[in-house]
């Protein structure tokens, strides 16, 4: 499979696994209206900071739950003027640090800088993503060779389902030799097949459904004929036979065809007037598909601008909520980002955004959940400092209600809560942080053992006792004002019966045939605790 290389590669590859792992901050919460101080509970999340840190914050909860990933990164253009800041300590790319980026001409490593900025962040997105989760990326001319490779390695070419072309604009460009007016939506999934089961369909729009007609006046309404041949490289005897039209005419497949359907199935049809022979009644035969039986259909990998919006139209959707705001030159159109989450979600399925914007993800979210009655989330990760002043107001105005071209647009209802990256769990010294609180220490522990989320539950076992997980009891044994040991008085206050036990101490008693006879694990805090 071809690979791409770029400067400073390998030292980024396994960059994610180095980020530091930081507790997310709760500011507040929004529900009925109004900022709460305490947490919703809704599952939704709006998140200030790094990208790369929130992803990895997130991890603990939500890795292999994410079932639908929308992203709009950079798209390196030379006119966006973003910077690459990730703290990667190697002189190769230590000297890009802080360093805006520029046009072609003037930064002849931007590719590499974009690139290097991109693959961690996708590294961590495919461990959130769900065995069955989707990936759309949004990207232009400037970096969709290099997306498509990139996402190759990380996801696997076998992964790819669809490159998208979005209309951007509606209006013809004359700027150019040739005007750019489409961006791509790149789509991958951990599971190709999974994902083309879920057939979402969408609404057909006024001009496709313009083919379904009346001529007759038919009871059951509009309908459209449907050729009745077919290919015959697989059919079978029963798909070839003779019709005979109501005027006698005789029809037989053509050569290297068959009839679409058997002949126990055209007869039941047609005893049901589901058979049209054209005008003269002597056409070849055509099934009669009516309107009302359409669910939807599928997308295609065209979107044109009537279907899913434009530029303009985006930037008219900002300018409801905030005015004229220059901070998006290209943002998503909300019918974009509906459409999205038509195709890829269903029910409570959980939907990421991590370079957030203006808040369309979670506007179209909340639009479509009050339409279908389905109690989709959203989490959206922004770092510039208008993650809450735009992208959770907007949020908070679409719940609460707005206007739109001096129409009072209804609140959808809703909740969320917002958080700010905090501090690292680890310091400098490698030791515990006794600032982030237990819970959260709790949290990242089980999640290191078992890959799971801890979901804390009342037990009657000790304090200490974090959940059991295929046979095996895990304990932390920590507290931040004193040592901790595992002895024999520690095991007595263990009420669980497991196959084995984990059990994390600052220092341990038990002898090694002990623990041996009894599957006990010891793993001192904080030597043994698992960095990822």
């Amino acid at each position: 499979m071809p690979t791409l290389h770029w400067i400073g590669k390998e030292k980024v590859v396994n960059h994610h696994q180095v980020v530091p792992y930081r507790i997310l901050e709760h500011k507040y919460g929004y529900t009925d209206g109004k900022e709460k101080k305490q947490e919703t509970g809704s599952g939704n999340k709006i998140i200030h900071g790094d990208n790369l840190e929130a992803l990895k914050a997130l991890l603990p909860e939500y890795e292999g739950k994410i079932k639908c990933i929308y992203i709009d990164p950079p798209y390196n253009t030379g006119e966006e003027k973003w910077i690459y800041s990730d703290n990667v300590n190697h002189p190769k790319i230590k000297k890009w640090i802080g360093e805006v980026v520029g046009k072609e001409e003037d930064d002849l490593t931007r590719h590499d800088k974009w690139l290097c900025m991109l693959y961690p962040r996708l590294k961590l997105l495919h461990k959130l993503l769900s065995k069955d989760g989707v990936i759309f990326i949004s990207i232009d001319d400037n970096e969709v060779a290099n997306m498509r490779l990139v996402c190759n390695e990380i996801f696997g070419s076998n992964k790819f389902v669809a490159c998208n072309v979005w209309q951007k604009r509606y209006s013809r460009e004359n700027r150019e030799a040739i005007g750019d007016v489409h961006e791509y939506i790149l789509v991958y999934s951990k599971d190709p097949k999974a994902f083309k089961s879920y057939r979402n369909l969408i609404e057909p729009t006024e001009k496709q459904t313009k083919v379904y007609r009346n001529p007759n006046n038919d009871p059951k309404g509009r309908w459209r004929p449907i050729p009745m041949t077919a290919q015959a490289g697989h059919a079978v005897s029963s798909q070839f036979y003779k019709i005979t039209t109501p005027s006698g005419a005789i029809h037989t497949p053509p050569d290297g065809r068959c009839w679409a359907i058997s002949e126990d199935t055209y007869m039941k049809l047609l005893s049901e007037n589901r058979i049209y022979f054209g005008k003269n009644s002597d056409a070849q035969p055509n099934i009669i598909r009516y309107l009302s039986e359409i669910e939807g259909i599928v997308p295609w990998t065209w979107w044109p601008n009537e279907e899913v919006g434009h530029t303009d139209e985006a930037k008219k959707e900002i300018h409801d909520f905030f005015g004229k705001l220059d901070a998006f030159d290209t943002p998503k159109p909300l019918r974009l980002m509906e459409r999205i989450i038509k195709i890829a979600t269903n029910k409570n399925d959980i939907v990421l955004d991590s370079f957030a914007g203006s808040g369309t993800t979670a506007h179209a979210i909340e639009k479509l959940n009050a339409i279908d009655g389905n109690s989709r989330k959203y989490i959206l990760i922004e770092l510039e400092d208008y993650a809450d002043s735009v992208t959770a107001n907007r949020v908070k105005q679409v719940i609460s209600g707005y206007k739109s071209k001096k129409i009072d647009i209804e609140g959808t209802g809703g909740s969320f809560d917002y958080y700010e990256l905090g501090i690292p769990l680890f310091k400098e010294d490698k030791n515990l942080n006794e600032e982030v609180p237990l819970q959260k220490i709790r949290q990242y522990i089980y999640y290191t053992e078992t890959g799971q989320p801890l979901e804390e539950t009342k037990n009657k076992d000790n304090a200490y006792y974090l959940q059991t997980h295929v046979d095996t009891s895990y304990y932390f044994y920590y507290k931040k004002e004193s040592l901790t040991t595992l002895d024999y008085d520690f095991l007595k206050s263990v009420t669980t019966k497991s196959e084995s036990y984990v059990i994390y101490a600052d220092n341990c008693l038990l002898s090694d045939d002990f623990m041996r006879k009894n599957n006990i694990i010891f793993k001192k805090i904080p030597r043994d605790i698992t960095r990822f």
